[in-house]
């Protein structure tokens, strides 16, 4: 017995039983539901995230740049899901309330940057580091960089979405996002076939925000569906993703306003290289 054809109401209204996993946090209107205000800390950068692969891109840059000698320090508070992202303080970084955000008060007044890339290409022209500073090589630092930001919610709140949160599995969205997420895994590898990183010869912010998406789910860490995915049928980007994977800030950056998991691989909040004593990098 097949069920019956789902038939769109006249005027859609928000029903707080549906939604899958996080149907009890997400809702359809913006704004902030309780005073909260942010932590601040002793450095000029203070971000607000959560170690999804958003918030990897951002605490990876910050953690590279501090490798380099770039950057003194900062500070990374945890944002929970369940609610922080709500509150009056980080609704005044980011009104669309998610993570990562970020307060740069290295300035004359502080600048608030909301937006994965937003805070990758600020960070990037901040320390004249990572994103070439102009020429054929920044475009196609920028190329790939857009195209992550694109082409990622497809993945997470596509595949990742119906293959694991949904509260019902059906054929039909699971089929139509693993097909998008293969073909985007093989525009990965097919590129990377030919280059070392992402956008040429060089490391960079392309590389940043695409590994902790793509890098991730080649290397069985999201979704539990390298398998199902067949990801090691992907060879040139799964190298690519174990050459990233090796980077020593890489590893911290992962860490970072990590708050599952073994205790070895979470750093909650982090504010000094202190904070990485015993953990797993």
């Amino acid at each position: 017995m097949t069920n019956s054809p789902y038939v769109p109401p006249k005027v859609w209204t928000w029903d707080k039983s549906n939604g899958g996993k996080f149907a009890s946090t997400n809702r359809p209107i913006a704004g902030a539901t309780h005073e909260k205000p942010l932590p601040r800390g002793k450095h000029a950068l203070q971000l607000y995230s959560l170690a999804t692969p958003n918030g990897q891109k951002v605490t990876i840059l910050l953690e590279e740049l501090v490798e380099a000698g770039l950057l003194a320090d900062y500070d990374a508070w945890l944002v929970s899901l369940s609610g922080d992202q709500f509150g009056s303080g980080f609704v005044d970084v980011n009104p669309n309330s998610k993570i990562p955000a970020l307060v740069d008060y290295s300035g004359d007044r502080p600048v608030r940057v909301f937006e994965s890339g937003s805070i990758l290409l600020h960070l990037a022209e901040k320390f004249g580091a990572f994103l070439p500073a102009s020429g054929p090589e920044r475009t196609e630092t920028l190329n790939w960089l857009m195209w992550q930001m694109g082409s990622a919610p497809f993945v997470g709140g596509g595949f990742g979405h119906f293959f694991v949160y949904a509260s019902e599995k059906h054929e039909y969205p699971i089929n139509r996002y693993a097909m998008e997420t293969k073909r985007q895994l093989d525009v990965l590898d097919r590129h990377l076939a030919e280059v070392p990183y992402v956008a040429g010869s060089a490391y960079s912010i392309a590389d940043m925000a695409i590994w902790p998406w793509y890098g991730g789910l080649v290397l069985g860490r999201a979704y539990n569906a390298a398998e199902f995915l067949d990801v090691t049928s992907y060879k040139h980007l799964v190298a690519w993703a174990e050459k990233i994977d090796a980077r020593p800030a890489v590893r911290r950056g992962r860490l970072v306003n990590r708050n599952w998991g073994p205790d070895d691989e979470q750093v909650p909040n982090r504010h000094s290289a202190a904070d990485f004593a015993g953990k797993a990098v």
